[in-house]
């Protein structure tokens, strides 16, 4: 149960509005006071922020009173989320310069200076309610900024014992408190899109239309993009790997991830071999009955139900009336076979929950061509997965798919956010491009929330000679 008390309703009126504005006002006067910081005092503070969540008792909270509060994912995962991705940002983080001159480029005569963006309104979702605002709080802190959480309403009791936590911490370093806090009262559309017009920056994660609103709010914004992974299994990967990787990725917190696969493309070479690979894995392919039975469930009236989101295969098995199923200790996953992509196909776009649909393509080239159907309906932007001993072809599908990640031979979700052991950063939030919708194709980090001020002075004038910079045009061309 919750330790917080209850939200008190702010109404939507101009007296709701005032009281978002003072927060926003208390954001500015604690924001002034770290804008003086030197780097150590921002590291100190930053730990402090980052220990209230690492902290083992506080994490497993966290984690139950998230699971607890929105019916969504995995206890056990969510304190393993909840570490790895803070422990893996303090490791980013660790070192690095965002006070005072940041870099310096002699031949350039360029010098770099951090400065904070201000006060930042973080949006965030009710599938990662601890993890993903303890991200953006460290990132916002780490610049020297202040930030306000706008938490799903799903997740508020859960962001608010957060920041109660981190409020407890900042009290041992003597740090202002309103360098954190979170809409007050009630979350509702209307006080967040005035959060978002009062302040400086606006990074929002969740919904589509929570990033559509941060666009269109009149405040600079980084949002992201939809997920709807799908990863490709070719006639060279090795299946017990393949499958491995992915059910690990699929059934973690109740594939909440905007990073579990959805779709699995296989070559026809290596279907056999997968589909047992996966069955020893708690795998079950539903055939055309269920699946049609399932799809009653999952989108009853076209649109994905909330009943089936992070819930466990076996939940969601109970659902749709498997009984036979819903019992089986070793369920882990339910499949169905597709071979279509569209609004028709609903089982070819994101499902949030440890349902995955099966392609079969007849090589690699047409498994591609499968991905960019896909993505040409939902996902475009986000990431693909490759399970294959042909490191080539992961460059291949990053030259030809609408994508900003290519995860080879990998556990997706948990790889594309960074990972120990590959060098992206660790990140809950990552952009899609221009694919996705987006005006970032990164995964987010603290330098989306700073702003670089850059000394010029004067070097040496270099001035090419017209014919150095054109002379294989005049050559093929003519002048």
């Amino acid at each position: 149960m919750s330790k917080t008390a209850p939200p008190t309703a702010i109404p939507d009126d101009e007296a709701g509005a005032d009281a978002v504005r003072k927060v926003v006002h208390r954001a500015r006067t604690a924001q002034a006071v770290a804008d003086g910081w030197s780097q150590a005092r921002v590291d100190e503070v930053v730990a402090a922020a980052a220990w209230a969540i690492l902290e083992p008792g506080r994490n497993r909270e966290l984690a139950e009173l998230a699971v607890a509060d929105t019916g969504v994912g995995d206890v056990d995962d969510k304190v393993l989320k909840n570490h790895r991705k803070t422990l893996g940002l303090l490791r980013d983080l660790h070192g690095m310069k965002t006070v005072d001159v940041i870099a310096e480029f002699p031949e350039l005569g360029v010098i770099e200076i951090a400065r904070p963006v201000g006060v930042v309104a973080a949006i965030t979702p009710s599938t990662n309610p601890a993890a993903t605002p303890a991200n953006k709080i460290i990132n916002a802190l780490k610049a020297r900024n202040a930030i306000v959480v706008a938490p799903s309403p799903k997740g508020r009791s859960t962001c608010a014992r957060l920041i109660e936590f981190i409020h407890a911490q900042f009290d041992r370093v003597d740090a202002p408190r309103d360098l954190v806090q979170m809409l007050p009262g009630a979350i509702t559309k209307s006080a967040t899109a005035v959060l978002m017009r009062e302040v400086d920056l606006v990074v929002a994660t969740g919904s589509q239309s929570n990033v559509r609103a941060a666009y269109t709010c009149g405040t600079p914004a980084f949002g992201v993009g939809a997920g709807n992974v799908a990863s490709i299994v070719d006639e060279t990967a090795d299946c017990d790997a393949a499958a491995e990787r992915i059910v690990r990725s699929k059934t973690f917190d109740n594939a909440t991830s905007c990073s579990s696969e959805n779709s699995v493309v296989v070559v026809r070479a290596a279907r056999e071999r997968l589909l047992a690979s996966l069955a020893a894995r708690g795998v079950v392919l539903l055939d055309d009955a269920r699946k049609a039975a399932l799809q009653r469930v999952m989108w009853p009236d076209g649109k994905l139900s909330g009943d089936v989101i992070g819930k466990s295969a076996a939940a969601i098995a109970a659902l749709a009336g498997f009984d036979d199923l819903a019992r089986r200790p070793d369920l882990r996953v339910l499949m169905v076979v597709e071979s279509a992509a569209g609004p028709a196909h609903p089982y070819s776009g994101e499902k949030l929950s440890p349902v995955l649909t099966l392609y079969t393509a007849d090589d690699f080239d047409d498994a591609r061509r499968i991905v960019e159907g896909i993505y040409a309906f939902m996902g475009a932007g986000h990431s693909v997965g490759l399970h294959s001993s042909v490191d080539a072809r992961a460059v291949e599908l990053g030259l030809r798919l609408p994508v900003a990640r290519v995860i080879l031979n990998q556990a997706h979700c948990i790889a594309t956010g960074g990972s120990f052991d590959n060098g992206l950063p660790f990140s809950l939030s990552m952009g899609c491009g221009t694919w996705g919708g987006n005006n970032f194709s990164d995964n987010m980090t603290v330098r989306h929330y700073l702003n670089v001020t850059r000394v010029s002075r004067p070097i040496a004038e270099r001035v090419p000679a017209i014919e150095d910079l054109l002379g294989a045009f005049f050559a093929k061309h003519g002048r």
